[in-house]
């Protein structure tokens, strides 16, 4: 038997206990689930959960004991910074952090065994330098690209909701000056908000359903800052709370709080201006010059080639 014969067989029996055992996990407690359901859904049939899990958060959840001791962080603090992460991304239920870590570690596992078996491995070339280091690599790769997902959703959320912010405060303004409470203005600009920032309106809606179950404001607005993980929002945080605190005109603080962000924006749009330039030259040197050399100076090379070469030839 050859080392990859033995490798590939080796790969099958993990796959399989693997497949075992989540059919295990799957369906130990299946029947007595269904049957709190049942009850449940008897006790209180008009209650919906506004964010029900799946069933792979589900088996992500059965399968956390076996999986994610492997990526969990030790120290307790980054298990909380990860979790902050989340509600940046905007997933706030309780499962995603365990669906999170079983991803990693199972992208891990499967990229090097979809390597191994699809990759074309024969005899000792399964063993040499350059196959172990792609395995290695492709297991980084597997361990991060959760990672990188879980980035890019907070990077869109985050400059969502920085956009949207002067449109905010400007609603927050015109509510406050017209006589309404900042309460009932958080509660109006995040329904007048609901279509240009989907993001940005619910999170206002969790600042006033805090409000209402008896968070201070303090509490409430705070736990708004880290929710979005913007720094405008922390400033405009810390504005709401200082005026409030030292009895300032609100209304006269949000517009140049405003006026601001709203400067910040445009020189944010300036930079990414001027960066064109720099980002265009590379592309414009390898691609669009070429081809126009090509296209300019081809029919004069061609027909340079075709009265050169038989004159040289003829003086041969």
């Amino acid at each position: 038997m050859t080392s990859t014969t033995s490798i590939l067989i080796t790969v099958f029996l993990a796959f399989f206990c693997f497949v075992l055992g989540l059919n295990f996990l799957w369906n130990r407690d299946r029947s007595v689930q269904q049957r709190l359901a049942g009850l449940q859904a008897a006790q209180n049939p008009l209650s919906a959960s506004p964010q029900s899990p799946s069933a792979w958060q589900l088996m992500a959840n059965r399968m956390g004991p076996l999986l994610t001791r492997l990526a969990t962080p030790k120290d307790g603090g980054k298990v909380s910074d990860l979790r902050i992460h989340f509600y940046n991304a905007g997933l706030r239920h309780a499962l995603w952090l365990p669906g999170f870590l079983v991803a990693k570690v199972f992208l891990a596992l499967l990229l090097p065994a979809l390597l191994l078996a699809f990759g074309g491995f024969m005899g000792a070339q399964a063993l040499s330098a350059p196959a172990l280091t792609g395995l290695v690599l492709l297991c980084g790769v597997g361990y991060y690209i959760p990672n990188m997902v879980l980035n890019f959703k907070v990077s869109a959320r985050e400059r969502e909701i920085q956009e949207a912010m002067p449109d905010a405060i400007d609603l927050l303004t015109i509510c406050v000056e017209a006589g309404l409470g900042i309460d009932a203005a958080m509660r109006k600009t995040g329904s007048e908000l609901s279509l240009r920032s989907p993001a940005l309106a619910e999170e206002l809606d969790l600042v006033v359903l805090e409000l209402q179950v008896g968070a201070s404001r303090e509490t409430a607005m705070h736990n708004f800052s880290m929710r979005t993980g913007v720094e405008d929002v922390g400033v405009f945080v810390t504005i709401l709370l200082q005026s409030e605190h030292f009895g300032s005109n609100m209304a006269d603080s949000l517009r140049i709080h405003s006026e601001t962000m709203r400067d910040k924006r445009m020189q944010r749009a300036e930079e990414i201006a001027a960066k064109i330039p720099i980002k265009l030259l590379f592309p414009t040197l390898f691609f669009i010059f070429p081809s126009i050399f090509i296209v300019l100076l081809g029919p004069a090379a061609i027909s340079i080639f075709r009265t050169l070469l038989p004159s040289l030839a003829g003086g041969h």
